[in-house]
């Protein structure tokens, strides 16, 4: 549960932002940015002044939202003429997160706040989220740990013969008996994801609308990723990669498994995964430049002979190799080509190198990484090795 300190000192740094930037407030409507700064999930708009307090105006559910709101005026939605009039003439401009509210919100908004200038602080917002407080870093070791030990049983039940969804089911089963939340929460337009992924070489090739370097092929048109039908083969890497979801905070991480050995190929593809992820996680520190990470991890894939695999399959490949995560699976900063921006301490990043070779399979490694003075600091703390069965 969210700590009253910890929400009063996230509105703070939101405050000194708007002020920096002349902003006389925030008017924040979508759900888990409400989260981040209530520690209450329930349908609201929360008001964030650039000065003074916030409020925060429940459409639903009131009851629940006062028991867990740390907002001290929590009140129900009023109407729209009598919204209008929680706000002064002095409110001029107003902030809003323009990389998630519906225009048709947008509309409502402006039509019930007239007269005002509406600003976009997306940036300002996820930056603000990118920094994890030792509060959250906590959460998010408490996930890891959780999503470890499931990690940790699938030699109990990886067995010949099995399909791909025989294969996540059980391990989702698992996972959700542990208490994992199960809403993979993406900030990104168009993007879903169900929890995670299982997939072989039947499957590991196949192109798909996820961003990121593995889709698999799902089991229709209409939900086109993860595991399939088709059966687990022997001699061939099996891909998890899966979220832990705990008290709404995300951990991702990777791990292969094989019925069998691997071919020579597949091991050097392994074993350069291992050093790219190696590299970035010894440059984990305050300073370091998202974008020249990410060139470099490829520049050492190229050398390696695998390039054209690298985050994708040849043709289909990704432009990152590591993405922020918290209470979104894909906040910032990113590891990605075009995002320039330096690392900070607090900032918590799944870095996931994989090589996608059709025909042969898709391999590689992920875990997620806190940045720190002396380098990255393993969340998902579980050997990286291979498990042959």
């Amino acid at each position: 549960m969210l700590t009253k300190m910890e929400s009063e000192q996230r509105i703070i740094r939101l405050q000194q932002q708007l002020q920096a930037k002349g902003i006389d407030g925030a008017l924040v409507i979508f759900p888990i940015d409400i989260y981040y700064f209530t520690g209450t999930r329930q349908n609201s708009l929360l008001w964030i002044p650039a000065q003074g307090n916030p409020f925060l105006l429940v459409r639903k559910s009131l009851s629940r939202a006062l028991k867990e709101s740390m907002i001290e005026e929590t009140r129900p939605f009023p109407s729209s003429k009598e919204l209008a009039l929680l706000f002064g003439e002095e409110i001029r401009k107003v902030g809003i997160t323009f990389d998630v509210v519906p225009v048709a919100q947008y509309n409502f908004y402006a039509k019930a706040l007239p007269g005002r200038e509406f600003v976009d602080i997306s940036p300002i917002n996820r930056e603000i989220r990118s920094v994890k407080s030792a509060w959250e870093l906590e959460r998010l070791k408490e996930s890891g740990a959780a999503l470890c030990q499931i990690f940790r049983q699938v030699p109990e039940f990886l067995k010949p013969g099995m399909r791909e969804l025989d294969l996540s089911a059980e391990f989702e089963c698992r996972l959700r008996k542990a208490g994992n939340e199960g809403y993979v929460r993406m900030r990104a337009f168009n993007q879903e994801l169900f929890l995670g992924l299982a997939v072989s070489t039947a499957t590991a090739g196949d192109p798909g609308f996820f961003d990121g370097a593995v889709t698999g092929r799902g089991l229709s048109n209409a939900s086109p990723h993860g595991a399939s039908r088709n059966e687990l083969p022997m001699n061939a890497p099996i891909l998890l990669d899966y979220t832990g979801i705990f008290n709404g905070y995300i951990v991702d991480m990777t791990r292969i498994f094989c019925l069998g050995s691997l071919s020579d190929q597949l091991r050097h593809s392994f074993d350069t995964a291992l050093a790219i992820q190696q590299y970035l996680v010894e440059n984990l520190k305050p300073g370091a430049i998202c974008e020249e990470l990410f060139l470099t991890s490829a520049k050492m894939a190229e050398e390696a002979g695998l390039g054209k695999n690298y985050m994708g399959a040849p043709g289909e490949n990704a432009k990152f190799v590591g993405h922020g995560v918290g209470l979104e699976l894909d906040e910032f900063p990113v590891l990605a080509q075009g995002f320039k921006s330096p690392l900070q301490v607090g900032q918590t990043i799944a870095i996931e190198p994989k090589f996608v070779i059709p025909g042969h399979g898709v391999i590689g490694i992920e875990n997620t990484f806190a940045v720190s003075a002396s380098g990255g600091v393993k969340i998902t703390d579980l050997p990286d090795d291979i498990v042959y069965l």
